[in-house]
């Protein structure tokens, strides 16, 4: 099982991913909302700030979200990781329900750009 730590670098290495990214995903992950992602099976949520392609993330709490960010995510620690590492593609985690994603309906036709 992934650890707090781990999935904070894990965060942090999507966030250099994205600001790495050219055309369409740069502009996709070039918009300005907050975020959160609660990690299930660890009962932690990481909340924080989706800015100039990157995701700053402020901090983390335990339990859900205690706040509606624009972007929601939820999965668990270890799905983290693979999505990140490139292991676990988001497409198919989502279908198969290990990966929730919940945002504003223009939101998500620009995300599924970093997708």
């Amino acid at each position: 099982m992934a650890t707090i730590e781990e999935c904070r670098a894990a965060l942090g290495k999507l966030s250099d991913n994205m600001q790495g990214a050219d055309g369409e995903v740069r502009a996709a992950a070039a918009l300005d909302r907050s975020v959160s992602c609660h990690i299930t099976d660890l009962d932690v949520t990481f909340a924080g700030r989706m800015a100039d392609g990157r995701i700053e993330v402020d901090g983390a709490q335990p339990g859900p979200p205690p706040a509606k960010a624009q972007i929601r995510l939820a999965m668990t620690g270890d799905d983290l990781l693979a999505l990140v590492d490139g292991e676990l593609n988001f497409a198919t985690a989502w279908g198969r329900g290990r990966v929730k994603l919940e945002a504003g309906l223009l939101d998500l036709f620009r995300l599924r750009k970093l997708l």
